[in-house]
Parts: C-alpha cells; sequence; structure tokens
C-alpha cells in the first residue's frame, strides 16, 4: 500500500507542477509539502457531486492543498474567517476548498456558491468517510 500512496504523490507533484501552471503560484510551497505527505487518500465521487468536485478541482488548480489535515476543533474559527464578508444565497451553500474542518482550511480559501443539495449531500459523504481517521491525519482528496 506504501507503494500507491508513493505513486498518488508523484502523480500529484506531477500535475501539480506540469500542467503548464505557473509554479509560482501564492500555495505552490504549500501544495508541494502536501502532495509529498499524507496518509489516507480519499476518492471523491464527482458524479454524486458534480458541483462541489468541480469547485475542488478548481480550488486545488487554483493553487490550494489537495490534502486536508483534520482538525475538528479549528473548524469553527476556520469557517468563521474563510466566509466573513462573503453573503447567503438563497438555495446556495459557500462551499469552502478547503474545508473547514481542514488545517489549511479558514483565512484565504477558495469559495465558491454550490447549490445546496449538492454542498450538503457532499459534506455528509466526507464525514461519514473520515468519521473514524483522528485530529492530525492527513488526508489526500483525489477527485474521481
Amino acid at each position: 500500500m506504501k507503494w500507491m500512496k508513493a505513486l498518488v504523490a508523484a502523480a500529484a507533484v506531477l500535475f501539480a507542477f506540469g500542467s503548464g501552471a505557473p509554479a509560482e503560484t501564492p500555495f505552490a510551497a504549500e501544495k508541494a509539502e502536501a502532495a509529498a505527505s499524507y496518509d489516507e487518500v480519499i476518492y471523491f465521487p464527482s458524479d454524486r457531486y458534480p458541483y462541489t468536485a468541480a469547485h475542488m478541482n478548481d480550488a486545488i488548480a487554483a493553487g490550494h492543498s489537495d490534502v486536508c489535515t483534520i482538525d475538528r476543533a479549528g473548524a469553527d474559527q476556520n469557517r468563521e474567517e474563510s466566509l466573513a464578508g462573503i453573503p447567503t444565497k438563497s438555495g446556495y451553500d459557500r462551499d469552502e476548498w478547503p474545508m473547514a474542518m481542514c488545517e489549511e482550511g479558514g483565512y484565504g480559501a477558495d469559495v465558491e456558491y454550490v447549490p445546496s443539495s449538492d454542498n450538503r449531500g457532499a459534506g455528509s459523504w466526507v464525514g461519514n468517510q473520515l468519521e473514524d481517521y483522528p485530529d492530525g491525519t492527513r488526508v489526500l482528496f483525489v477527485v474521481q
């Protein structure tokens, strides 16, 4: 299983730096470090939650980390920081990437309006996937 983690990490680094995107994004160093170090891999189902998956892809392509270090205690503070000044919109949620429950979340997170049903379903799905992992676990998210 370690070889698979190494392969996924190598692919993430190649994608991050070999995609033709500018290497000097505000989050380039964070992304390179995150891609090289994680404990678990979660394969996020874009067919079930297409709007949330598209936002994740957009934020990661813009340089945000694809690794989430679980920090449940910091979620409320991160959510307050990331959503500050972004008004609510009927029928939509303000989706954050990295998520509020991630140490990487909070100020500077990418926020998009996503249909509420898609975002809430995705949040429930992620919560179920991560429920057995303790805080501090570094999880690589791969959107499929």
